[in-house]
């Protein structure tokens, strides 16, 4: 098995995955940040990238019989989930068997995962290569295309060319912008900022209150109200204000006398504006009619969201909205 983003997959990538099938019958691909909504960091679907990374094993000869899929979402706040959910979909491919092999390359703490399935032997790759899917990303969206065909096999750059053409490509790349605009605001600060934010988790008979972001980054995707701390707030009362501020929702429904629980959410990566940590806090208004909505000019839309599906539409989701949404509503 071979566990990757393949965001997009790249030269590299595909003579590890050749060398593997040197050796086995069968080579399992692990495809990981299924199920996320599209942005610059992930552009592209599990279905896409299961697609193209087919098409260019074709092109190289190999059956399309020799190669299985498995289809993995990011937990970013429990580990656990995310190695079961490796291991399930393994199993659903193996029936039991213990003749599976882990192919990779410890290159950065970002492979520490190849020590994470003790009873799978670990095989290094023997590719060694400075190829980074990162690297192919930033070529991508700066429209170096002969950067991009040198990067990654035919077949992908095929896929590349195709996608330039979708009105989900030209989103990206005005978040693309967006982003890089942002960053380079800070870029002289003497030291990288910290962003602090607050959230709010707003359950009520049954559903949660969410926003649809009008603006980039993430526009038309769902979020929790929340925005960035004010100096001389507390991180309640910022909670609280963006709940309502965002939402319309009535301060007459006095959401910090209804705090059941919070946390904090500081995964490196969940925000790719900056290194942003977020205090989040669950307010539970119980049971009852639900509060009349009006959304604030930054959001589309306010909505009250039954918990069945918003559990159940990770990909619909800006960051980690879903995992912060999930902590609390699974916690019972």
């Amino acid at each position: 098995m071979y566990i990757g983003r393949f965001e997009p997959p790249h030269q590299a990538h595909l003579l590890v995955m050749l060398e593997a099938l040197e050796n086995v019958q069968k080579l399992i691909v692990v495809i990981g940040s299924a199920r996320a909504a599209r942005n610059t960091r992930n552009p592209w679907t599990a279905e896409e990238r299961q697609e193209v990374i087919t098409a260019m094993l074709l092109e190289a000869g190999v059956p399309r019989s020799r190669v299985l899929f498995v289809h993995v979402r990011d937990y970013f706040y429990n580990e656990g989930l995310w190695l079961s959910e490796v291991q399930a979909g393994v199993a659903g491919h193996t029936h039991g068997s213990g003749d599976v092999a882990l192919i990779g390359h410890l290159k950065d703490e970002s492979s520490y995962y190849l020590r994470s399935f003790p009873a799978w032997e670990f095989i290094p790759t023997h590719v060694v290569s400075p190829l980074s899917a990162t690297d192919v990303r930033t070529a991508y969206f700066e429209d170096r295309l002969e950067a991009v065909r040198g990067m990654v096999p035919p077949a992908v750059h095929a896929f590349l060319s195709a996608f330039r053409q979708t009105p989900e490509d030209t989103e990206l790349r005005a978040e693309y912008r967006y982003l890089r605009e942002y960053r380079a605001a800070w870029a002289q600060a003497p030291f990288p900022p910290v962003f602090v934010t607050a959230d709010a988790v707003v359950t009520r008979s049954g559903h949660v209150l969410v926003v649809r972001r009008a603006g980039l980054p993430g526009r038309g995707r769902l979020a929790m109200p929340g925005g960035f701390l004010q100096p001389g707030e507390t991180l309640l009362a910022c909670a609280a204000r963006r709940a309502a501020s965002e939402t319309g929702l009535s301060e007459a429904v006095d959401l910090p006398a209804r705090v059941r629980a919070q946390a904090v959410f500081d995964y490196p990566g969940r925000s790719q504006r900056g290194r942003t940590v977020t205090h989040a806090f669950h307010f539970d208004l119980g049971i009852g009619q639900l509060p009349v909505l009006r959304a604030a000019a930054d959001a589309a839309e306010a909505l009250w969201m039954p918990l069945s599906e918003a559990l159940a539409q990770p990909e619909l989701f800006f960051e980690d909205h879903h995992a912060i949404i999930e902590h609390f509503l699974m916690r019972g």
